[in-house]
């Protein structure tokens, strides 16, 4: 391009929340363009009114932010080549479409629906035949005072193949004789996707397009209208396929069935958004000489190349994920982290409970935020209780020399002066030595009636912490009176 500054635009069309593939498009696309110093540039294409959802343009221009995906052209934005809405720039399609008719690389066809359902098979199966392809102009004419309604097509060749080089896939070619006349401009005046996008990228300085795979085969059509205006191609960048995993191993492209599929539903879901970006970019790209697995935002920018891009399908693993998530959950700093688990704990748990106490317990046991009510069941009810629990070979305990010390350690726990950790922990260990116990004999005979199940997050004293004395003290009464 006759500048030599990159530009790159994310597209979608505004039908919903944004799906993992639409922001892998996105992500990469940005990334091209920042790790050469280029712009990035947001378009909504809302040209397919029947799709629209309210407020979806809406839930993109959020996901972008909450991604660190910012744009520097697009609603909101502004910038020089807007307006960055489809809807709003129909003159200038019609004008472009005008173009092509006046230069013989378009037409206009005034064939009804009924024609055109006839021209499908037994199947549903057809495809245009060209009717309005070489009207008289004079019947053109007047169809047009007549009023009759109206798409413009493009014309395609009919004969030799058109190519294009893809910096992913390599060379693409296709005969002519398998493109139809498609649709540039529709009845109802608005236009389709394969024009419209065509000229927006044109006029917005787009010099690469990065988009999924599926468009590999009709790009040909689009390259076609490019050399048709005498407009120089951008460079293509398709991307692999997003596929998915079920729970028997079987994988196909990524749907519902295989769970979330946006990005909303996973934040939804407690999936913190950097650890959805990092993942992400790693579905179809990685680093050149380097193991690397984490990744700001930043460092993304400067990793990111083309050359790192594979060709072959990327599946979606929610387990690695999980494990990608937990670790950015560890890593987060305590009031952050605070900000998300607290207001989860406080309204699952009872006032006397010490959410701060188990919020830091669970904070490096949980893979999401989602984890939480389920990790912390134990504390909002007292679980059904299997005396087997109580034994444990490491520490050489037994139901019955649990209940001996339990039943020893309720008044020293009642006349408690203080309930923190550290008090309760010697006041424990001190116990322990007076009977010739094993501290840890002792701890896990307490730590199995506060919790009522094999494995807690935390000890006994710092459980004890968690649900205060009131709580625990009875716990210890009923796990004793369970023993009898």
């Amino acid at each position: 391009m006759s500048d030599n500054i990159i530009k790159t635009r994310f597209a979608p069309s505004p039908t919903g929340f944004m799906h993992i593939g639409n922001l892998r498009t996105a992500l990469y696309s940005y990334l091209l363009a920042k790790s050469k110093g280029g712009k990035f540039i947001l378009r909504i294409e809302d040209t397919d009114q029947v799709r629209l959802v309210e407020g979806a343009q809406e839930v993109i221009i959020d996901t972008l932010k909450m991604t660190g995906i910012d744009y520097d052209e697009g609603p909101g934005a502004g910038g020089e080549n807007g307006p960055y809405i489809q809807s709003q720039r129909l003159e200038i399609y019609k004008k472009y479409a005008q173009k092509l008719i006046d230069s013989g690389h378009a037409y206009y066809c005034f064939c009804t629906a009924e024609r055109l359902e006839s021209l499908k098979d037994d199947k549903g199966i057809g495809g245009y035949d060209g009717h309005c392809r070489d009207l008289d102009p004079d019947e053109v004419r007047k169809n047009l005072e007549e009023g009759k309604p109206f798409v413009i097509r493009q014309k395609m060749p009919l004969e030799g193949t058109t190519s294009y080089y893809d910096e992913v896939y390599g060379e693409v070619s296709i005969d002519n004789s398998e493109l139809r006349d498609q649709i540039m401009i529709k009845a109802d005046g608005y236009p389709t996707y394969n024009f419209c996008h065509v000229v927006d990228d044109h006029l917005m300085g787009v010099t690469h397009v990065v988009r999924g795979n599926e468009y590999l085969t009709s790009t040909p059509k689009y390259c076609l209208l490019y050399d048709a205006f005498g407009w120089e191609r951008p460079v293509y960048v398709h991307l692999p396929l997003l596929m998915g995993k079920d729970s028997e191993g079987n994988v196909s492209k990524l749907s519902k069935r295989h769970g979330a599929v946006s990005f909303q539903d996973l934040v939804n879901d407690g999936y913190l958004p950097e650890a959805i970006v990092n993942y992400i970019a790693l579905l179809g790209w990685c680093p050149k000489d380097s193991n690397q697995e984490f990744f700001t935002i930043d460092e993304l920018k400067q990793a990111f190349s083309i050359e790192g891009l594979s060709k072959s399908p990327a599946v979606f693993d929610y387990e690695k994920l999980r494990w990608f998530n937990s670790e950015y959950i560890k890593k987060l700093p305590d009031d952050e982290y605070n900000a998300k688990a607290l207001p989860i704990l406080n309204e699952l748990c009872g006032d006397n409970i010490n959410t701060e106490k188990l919020a830091a317990l669970l904070h490096t046991r949980i893979s999401v935020f989602s984890d939480i009510p389920e990790q912390i069941k134990f504390v909002t009810e007292r679980l059904d209780m299997d005396s087997s629990l109580y034994t444990n070979k490491k520490n050489k305990t037994t139901p019955e020399s649990c209940k001996e010390v339990l039943i020893d350690c309720l008044p020293l726990l009642t006349d408690a002066p203080s309930w923190d950790n550290d008090s309760l922990f010697a006041l424990l260990k001190d116990y322990a030595a007076s009977k010739e116990k094993k501290a840890g004999a002792v701890m896990w005979a307490i730590r199995v009636a506060l919790g009522r199940q094999a494995v807690t997050p935390g000890g006994a004293t710092e459980l004890m912490e968690v649900f205060g004395k009131e709580e625990s003290l009875a716990r210890i009464q009923q796990a004793v009176s369970e023993l009898d």
